[in-house]
């Protein structure tokens, strides 16, 4: 279990801020002290409820030694003790380091893998999966950039979704998905085997990266339309190109300003995750496996529609409830996923 030494000094921290705040002195910090000051309240709070069982335990054995308070003493001390493992479990979860990303808006990225036609009919199922899951959450969900197919497919999609702790929600999402099924267009019944690329990045902001201008090179280009009176007469759509990385954004809509915010927001989004790609790389280096490790190349779930299961292949859970799953009712699957990453982060904290 944690010292009681860092219990303290975690609280101390904790009212140094709250005072720091009220004297009104620091408001050239209070974005930075707010910030500290909420995510450690959590914590404090976990905290104080812990302390305040270890009292009431060590006021219990002390009655024991009551003649008159012996009995009290007995019925109450065994469920303060039961209590005891799952607050201590609360605590150490409060103490694991907090990922800065997790409060972030998230860019999705979707793309058809192998598979052809169908593998882009999967990935348009994916997108409404994920469309329903987040109108469930109460989530902006907003298709920013869709290369659509005649058949209702996407060959490429990119979602920004916004609401309160999405990132943290969706991030295990990230990795190759893999569907099993009759194809609509398969007159023999056989069923094929296609996949999709999920990349789920958290969302960043001008203060989380600065991008000079001397480093990227912007274009203009007149998109492709279907034809007809609603075709685009003008150099409406954007590309932007990072130069020192290579990497290339675009963005069709009809507004060349709304092209060039939503390419410059994804551009942004895509550099932020490369560093903590980067970081995390550099991290897991030192250690001896890298069990679903969010590689996007790694293959994360299987969608069997003849047998009506989805696999998740990292925690080896399958639920036979794919309708649900297909639906929005990703949960389960993110539950289990949060509390597989839990454990092996508690499991590094006490080696």
């Amino acid at each position: 279990m944690v010292s009681q030494e860092k219990l303290e000094q975690i609280c101390a921290r904790f009212a140094f801020l709250e005072a720091k705040m009220a004297d009104g002195t620091a408001i050239d910090e209070i974005a930075q002290l707010s910030k500290e000051y909420s995510d450690l309240k959590p914590v404090v709070d976990q905290i104080e409820t812990y302390k305040a069982i270890l009292s009431d335990i060590s006021e219990a054995e002390e009655m024991l030694l009551d003649p008159e308070m012996r009995l009290l003493a007995e019925e109450e001390l065994p469920n303060l003790k039961a209590n005891l493992p799952n607050l201590e479990h609360k605590l150490l979860l409060a103490l694991l380091p907090k990922d800065e990303a997790d409060d972030k808006p998230a860019i999705i990225e979707i793309r058809a893998g192998t598979g052809g036609d169908e593998a882009a009919l999967f990935a348009g199922d994916l997108l409404r999966m994920y469309n329903r899951f987040c109108e469930d959450q109460g989530w902006r969900f907003e298709v920013v950039e869709g290369n659509e197919t005649e058949l209702g497919g996407y060959k490429e999609a990119i979602i920004n979704v916004k609401g309160v702790g999405v990132f943290a929600r969706l991030k295990y999402e990230s990795g190759v998905h893999r569907v099993q099924r009759v194809p609509t267009t398969e007159s023999g019944g056989r069923v094929h085997t296609s996949a999709a690329t999920v990349a789920i990045m958290p969302e960043a902001e001008d203060i989380d990266l600065d991008i000079p201008t001397s480093d990227i090179r912007l274009d203009t280009y007149r998109s492709s339309g279907a034809g007809g009176q609603h075709v685009n007469t003008t150099d409406s759509a954007v590309r932007i190109t990072h130069l020192p990385t290579g990497l290339i954004v675009t963005s069709s809509e009809k507004s060349q300003h709304r092209n060039r915010e939503i390419a410059m927001n994804v551009l942004r989004t895509r550099l932020y995750d490369l560093q903590r790609q980067q970081a995390a790389d550099e991290r897991a280096a030192s250690r001896k496996d890298q069990v679903g490790s969010g590689d996007r190349s790694e293959r994360i779930r299987t969608y069997n529609f003849p047998q009506g299961r989805v696999s998740d292949h990292r925690i080896n859970l399958t639920l036979y409830k794919l309708d649900q799953v297909m639906q929005g009712d990703l949960n389960e699957f993110i539950d289990a996923l949060t509390a597989d990453d839990q454990a092996t982060k508690l499991s590094e904290l006490n080696p």
